[in-house]
């Protein structure tokens, strides 16, 4: 982007949990960009009248929490990344005052993957989720050949409508527990535990051995990936996804490296986490 945003926001619903604005803004403030990063709380119905507001303040941002997909359809022009996920997570008005919409989720994810495996994945995998999240999971997964998703969500028809679209899934079933049965590595894209210490699934669930990536964060990590950590589980929360995501979205709209040594730094001060 060769013109500074006017302003910087994260839509999203609910956004008070939220770490990006924490830092976010010790990312500007290192990098000595006069711009405050604000969250704001926007329930579905008025997406549509703020991304309009917002594109004629010429601002930029992050995107959560339900609103990921209905933003992709608000963008004048979507990334390659954005058209194959169907959401968008990261958004700037360009030269041409169209608004722009990116999702630096893939990234993100296949960082966190990475970091907890080692390696790329592979074998089969369980993925309990069919929102935004789960389709930037999907995206980052089908870069890494000898990978298999076994999809649940509560919702058949949203499971079955993303396994069209991605060929790496290869079932959709009833439960959690199902897809899990034969998993090497467990994927939470859903939101729960976000508010609360609900489960996505039982611990007991979890096949021996099994990798476990929640990409719902909280301060002190998930309920789950404590409890699947306890039993001896290779266990991640999405913090180092969140953080990832960021700092490419910052990339994007600045055209300068992001201080991710600073964003780090912001979230690991002991009321952060």
């Amino acid at each position: 982007m060769s013109e500074r945003p006017g302003r910087l926001v994260l839509l999203g619903h609910p956004v008070a949990h939220s770490l990006s604005p924490r830092f976010q803004n010790a990312a500007l403030q290192r990098a000595g960009i006069p711009l405050t990063y604000e969250a704001l709380d926007v329930l579905a119905p008025d997406l549509p009248g703020a991304v309009r507001l917002l594109a004629e303040d010429r601002a930029a941002g992050n995107v959560t929490i339900p609103h990921k997909e209905a933003m992709a359809e608000l963008c004048d022009v979507r990334t390659t990344l954005a058209e194959r996920t169907g959401a968008v997570n990261t958004f700037w008005v360009d030269e041409a005052r169209k608004l722009v919409g990116d999702n630096t989720d893939v990234d993100g994810v296949a960082l966190l993957l990475t970091e907890l495996l080692g390696a790329p994945a592979s074998g089969p995998v369980a993925l309990l989720g069919a929102g935004g999240a789960a389709a930037a999971v999907l995206a980052a997964l089908e870069r890494w050949p000898g990978c298999t998703v076994t999809l649940y969500n509560r919702s058949h028809t949203r499971s079955a409508r993303l396994a069209e679209r991605f060929p790496i899934v290869t079932r959709c079933v009833e439960s959690a527990e199902e897809a899990a049965r034969d998993a090497t590595l467990v994927i939470n894209a859903t939101a729960a535990g976000l508010e609360d210490d609900e489960l996505p699934l039982p611990i007991e669930s979890l096949p021996f051995g099994a990798a476990i990536a929640d990409l719902v964060y909280r301060r002190g990590e998930t309920a789950w990936v404590r409890a699947a950590r306890a039993c001896g589980h290779r266990a991640v929360d999405g913090l180092p996804m969140l953080i990832e995501q960021g700092a490419l979205a910052f990339e994007r709209w600045f055209g300068v490296p992001a201080p991710r040594d600073a964003m780090w730094d912001a979230v690991l001060v002991p009321d952060a986490r």
